[in-house]
């Protein structure tokens, strides 16, 4: 599955391509100690990405028919989109990939036609499994009444290189973990430049993956 630039999973895609790529451009200047690293981080990479594909394109616990908006959760550096529904007295949290249109949502029919989700007559794809209980952190609505800069903001937001940058905020553990590494390996400058360019790009396809919100 390779979706267009425009799809929601673009994105997240694209972040698994560039750990894949790094732990390949790094792979034949090293030992088999190295190999072995990148070789593990790049089977975790492909395997939850896997596993988080078949979540979006699966079938979620939500009822056929409801009611819903979304809301933006930040907690701590981590941000998501969320559909917030309601069917008669339960209410359920979905979170869902990223799309400018969620920006400017108001609250509107959410309908289930086998594996799709579907919100205003526009297909979402959720980032992992809905919940009973309200995500932690702090949920903020979308406006009641249209933004009217709302869809200017979305596609500023929704710029690639503006996603990065705030999802590397995750990344600030990296030089950490590779001085931690050369440690356990009792290698020099340049094992240190390898482990911290791998770890910093498992960190923003990390936040990518569970569906980061750049808004």
């Amino acid at each position: 599955m390779t979706p267009g630039a425009g799809h929601p999973l673009a994105y997240p895609v694209l972040t698994t391509s560039g750990v894949l790529a790094i732990c390949l451009a790094w792979a034949p200047f090293g030992d088999v100690e190295r190999a072995s690293l990148l070789a593990t981080v790049a089977l975790i990479v492909l395997g939850y990405t896997g596993f988080r594909l078949a979540v979006a394109f699966g079938r979620p616990g939500i009822p056929g028919s409801a009611r819903g908006k979304r809301v933006r959760q930040q907690h701590r550096l981590l941000s998501r989109s969320w559909l917030e529904i309601t069917a008669g007295d339960e209410t359920r949290w979905l979170p869902v990939y990223f799309e400018p249109f969620l920006v400017t949502l108001p609250e509107s029919a959410i309908e289930r036609s086998g594996s799709a989700v579907r919100v205003a007559g526009r297909r979402v794809y959720p980032a992992g499994a809905p919940r009973d209980s309200e995500p932690p952190g702090r949920l903020i609505d979308n406006p009641t009444r249209p933004d009217p800069d709302g869809a200017a903001h979305a596609a500023r937001a929704v710029r690639p290189v503006r996603r990065l940058v705030l999802d590397a905020q995750s990344a600030v553990v990296a030089p950490l973990a590779g001085l931690f590494w050369v440690y356990l390996s009792d290698r020099g400058v340049v094992e240190f430049v390898c482990a911290t360019s791998v770890f910093v790009a498992a960190a923003v396809w990390f936040a990518a993956i569970r569906g980061s919100d750049p808004s």
